[in-house]
């Protein structure tokens, strides 16, 4: 088959500013192409979607019910929608996507209020979620009726299942559901060595986004309804949210790519794995400063920013902290150990020169 389009890029270029930035694994291509041809129905009712909910069924329990949307971004939002009343708030680390990084999508879509607070590590404990769990019954206050989570968080951490199980207890004494943003939440099954279900579903969670977009898929992320009995209506805010897909068969056999065999597992071990090697590789380098522990696929460092931006120029990765010199190294599904060792040898040769 052939195709007008140009390849506009070169493939053998390699950064590390972001799992996004990663292809699309082969073997989610080949799914895509299994479900091309013919016709079926639109908006879900496609086999492939009927098919997922047991494929999601056996990671997060025959309660869980999968709704597939677009991104990260709208599967946060659908998901918090389906928690919070008209007034109600969130409670979330400073550093949660939801709140930093998604340009204010939560709020000023589905008119969410959120209450961070600041961590030392990206998570939260009942003693965090406390400072901010205050105030119900108070009409001037917008009402704490859930608490979101990252997992992994945005620096790199992983909550054990205990840390989670802790949470959502706190969490539901005082009256509030719980809801994970699982962009990498493989990642963090790989690091812990665990099931998903084991700190999900086992532990209390109410609402995960489940992510599929940074571990390999073209796109698309899945709203996963743990509690059906406490939260319903999503299939009402997908669409309201613009999040419903038409060709849906194309989004949900990629997640059947990903999650009926090892796929999953396998990505996510390996991207951690090229952290861990870029860590190691980095470490005794003059002049870089490792800041976090390494426990998934990132590795945040400090180093001179006059070599930052030498370093960019021939691998891409994004500063994490202007004023304090800290950067972000994100490996992915596709990172090789040759990437890995070519980027440690990049920046020992530039401290060399700094």
């Amino acid at each position: 088959m052939t195709t007008d389009a140009v390849r506009k890029h070169d493939p053998a270029a390699r950064g590390f500013a972001s799992d996004n930035t990663a292809g699309v694994h082969p073997e989610i291509l080949a799914a895509l192409a299994v479900a091309n041809g013919g016709h079926q129905p639109a908006y879900g009712a496609d086999e492939y979607t009927v098919h997922l909910q047991q494929i999601f069924g056996r990671h997060f329990g025959e309660k869980a019910v999968a709704y597939p949307v677009f991104g990260g971004t709208g599967a946060n939002t659908v998901a918090l929608q389906a928690l919070l009343p008209r007034w109600g708030a969130v409670i979330l680390a400073d550093t949660a996507h939801v709140h930093a990084d998604e340009c204010g999508a939560p709020e000023k879509m589905a008119g969410i209020k959120t209450y961070a607070v600041p961590t030392t590590d990206g998570k939260l404990t009942p003693e965090l979620i406390d400072r901010q769990a205050w105030g119900w019954g108070n009409e001037h206050r917008a009402q704490p009726t859930a608490v979101s989570f990252a997992q992994t968080t945005e620096l790199g951490t992983c909550y054990t299942p205990e840390e989670i199980r802790a949470i959502c207890a706190h969490a539901h004494e005082l009256g509030m559901l719980t809801h994970i943003d699982g962009a990498r939440l493989a990642n963090a099954a790989a690091t812990l060595g665990v099931s998903m279900r084991e700190f999900t579903s086992d532990v209390g969670v109410d609402v995960v986004s489940f992510g599929g977009t940074k571990n390999g898929l073209l796109f698309g992320e899945a709203v996963l309804v743990l509690a059906p009995e406490k939260v319903t209506d999503i299939a009402y805010l997908r669409m309201m949210s613009m999040q419903l897909a038409s060709k849906m068969r194309f989004l949900s056999v990629q997640f059947e790519a990903l999650l009926a065999g090892d796929l999953w597992l396998r990505n996510a071990t390996h991207a951690n794995a090229m952290a861990t090697r870029l860590a190691d590789a980095v470490r005794e380098t003059d002049g870089v400063r490792i800041l976090r522990p390494v426990q998934a696929n990132v590795v945040f460092a400090v180093i001179a920013p006059d070599v930052t931006e030498r370093l960019r120029q021939r691998y891409p990765f994004h500063v994490w902290n202007q004023r304090t010199g800290e950067v972000r190294w994100m490996c992915a599904f596709d990172t090789t150990p040759e990437d890995v060792d070519g980027f440690a040898a990049a920046i020992a040769e530039e401290m060399r020169r700094h």
